[in-house]
């Protein structure tokens, strides 16, 4: 493997945000979970250039490929995740007018795939959030079975999902290609630029992925509750938020990870939430 990006120092674990990553010298191994997603973030990543980020660029294979054997490889970004939320929403806003001329990704119009992998449970919580019927989302696309929560914490998710799904009114904010993960991932170092290592992609407007970062750092991160009012004059920044609460609430009801001790913190920011809408 290190040697297919010509790599020759020897291999050490990284933490943090590159967790499940292996640092050689200045470039880190970092293994993929979707070949197509790992391959466009690399192609993106290596021309785009947003103003006052640190964005990783991707090192390629010596035979050009961004993805080998389940890896790809980046330069390193230096630095760590820090409560720094409403500059982690700034970095967004400034991400996401580089990638507003972007083009949609051709997988991300598929749906969620049975016998569901990892990304497809965050595909239908994406579409969950989304689609006039929350709960159509999370129907396998094989047989129609509905997908049950095994977990009284999964069932109270799907139950308030579906509450709040008739809070929703029409957004006219246009969708375009933004990062949709952005809690924990920013990288912070001194007064550097903020660093993104990665570009999760989703095909909704910008506020919201804004609006996912704020939902996770209320409900995770032990950010004040104003910063769910800091940031209001973001285009339908209520809607948003709404949306943002649902996809939450649906990872946590769908994902084989999820644990109780994430829901109440959760609850707290969809009451919030509820009250601003």
């Amino acid at each position: 493997m290190l040697a297919s990006f010509g790599l020759r120092d020897s291999p050490a674990p990284v933490g943090g945000d590159w967790d499940g990553s292996w640092r050689c010298g200045g470039v880190v191994l970092t293994p993929v979970a979707d070949h197509a997603r790992a391959a466009w973030s690399a192609r993106v990543r290596e021309s785009l250039h947003p103003e006052g980020i640190r964005l990783a660029r991707p090192v390629r294979a010596t035979d050009g490929r961004y993805v080998v054997s389940g890896w790809r490889s980046d330069a390193e970004v230096e630095g760590s995740p820090e409560p720094r939320y409403d500059e982690v929403v700034a970095a967004a806003q400034r991400l996401h007018k580089a990638t507003a001329g972007l083009a949609r990704p051709r997988f991300l119009s598929h749906g969620p795939i049975g016998p569901w992998m990892n990304v497809d449970v965050f595909v239908a919580a994406d579409r969950a959030a989304w689609d006039d019927d929350p709960m159509r989302s999370l129907r396998r696309s094989q047989g129609d079975d509905f997908v049950h929560a095994t977990t009284p914490d999964g069932e109270h998710s799907i139950e308030l999902l579906d509450q709040l799904g008739s809070l929703r009114k029409p957004v006219e904010t246009p969708a375009q290609l933004v990062h949709g993960d952005l809690f924990g991932t920013v990288l912070f170092a001194g007064q550097e630029h903020p660093g993104i290592t990665d570009i999760t992609p989703y095909w909704r407007p910008a506020p919201w992925a804004a609006g996912v970062a704020v939902v996770d750092a209320v409900s995770w991160g032990s950010a004040d509750d104003g910063l769910l009012e800091r940031w209001d004059d973001l285009p339908e920044w209520p809607q948003m938020l709404l949306r943002a609460v649902m996809f939450r609430l649906a990872v946590h009801a769908l994902h084989p990870r999820s644990t109780a001790e994430a829901l109440p913190g959760l609850l707290h920011t969809a009451d919030l939430v509820r009250w601003m809408v």
